[in-house]
């Protein structure tokens, strides 16, 4: 199927928001460096933030071959209304049961989105995503192992994560924010659209939720967090893009 000028812009926008979602949330789990609970548990989450890093540039390079900006650019040189990330990832990262019940929730939803992805007929994402199979395989084994282990380890641990899932659960949702490109996305194979990716992390999350014995929050307003995709964003974002870019606004030529 040929691409019509619709398909190429959704797609673009498809890829903006994925590579903004990976930057930012890795940048925010980067802040773990150092701070880790253990040892072992710091070296993880660096390395994860890392991948996350990773394969935003990699969706940034499809970008630039597409005609936008070079990768350094598009991530280094935007203000917080150009972005188009979700609300979740912009938020601080809090006290470490809140990271930890982000990373769980993102990285399912960015598993299933990859997954999907996988079989797109415009090769050069599916490639991508092919190729990160493996890491976010990783990354949701993780995640699966300290919800199960924190909410069946004392009635502390369980309350925190519990507390902790009920916060970042609604922001989640944020997301699958429609987009108005799903329809030709979808029809074009190209992504099946939001609704389905949705549809399978509820499924996914509220398993691993329900057998470690938590609950699986209660939603009032699904788009209560939405914005994001269109450049609508919290007060958190723009300090962290200022602290993220600082580096590159000294250096221009420094590598990533």
């Amino acid at each position: 199927m040929e691409l019509t000028e619709r398909h190429v812009e959704g797609l673009k926008h498809l890829l903006y928001k994925m590579a903004d979602d990976l930057l930012i949330i890795g940048h925010r789990n980067s802040e773990w460096t150092g701070m880790g609970p253990i040892l072992e548990e710091d070296i993880a989450f660096s390395s994860m933030a890392q991948d996350k890093i990773g394969q935003s540039l990699a969706i940034y390079n499809i970008l630039h071959e597409m005609g936008e900006q070079e990768p350094d650019t598009v991530a280094f040189t935007r203000n917080a209304s150009s972005f188009h990330c979700s609300q979740l990832v912009e938020q601080p990262i809090g006290e470490y049961d809140f990271s930890l019940v982000r990373h769980f929730l993102y990285d399912y939803a960015d598993a299933i989105r990859f997954d999907m992805l996988s079989n797109s007929i415009f090769e050069p994402l599916a490639m991508v995503c092919k190729k990160f199979r493996g890491e976010l395989k990783y990354h949701t084994m993780h995640a699966n192992i300290w919800i199960k282990d924190l909410a069946e380890g004392n009635e502390e641990s369980k309350t925190r994560i519990q507390n902790a899932l009920n916060k970042a659960y609604p922001m989640a949702l944020s997301l699958f924010e429609p987009s108005e490109f799903d329809k030709e996305l979808s029809e074009a194979e190209i992504f099946s659209g939001e609704a389905k990716c949705r549809t399978i992390w509820e499924k996914e999350v509220g398993t691993v939720i329900l057998e470690a014995g938590l609950e699986i929050p209660q939603v009032s307003d699904p788009e209560e967090y939405y914005g994001g995709r269109s450049g609508k964003h919290t007060e958190h974002l723009q300090p962290l893009l200022d602290e993220m870019t600082e580096v590159f606004q000294i250096d221009p030529t420094a590598d990533w």
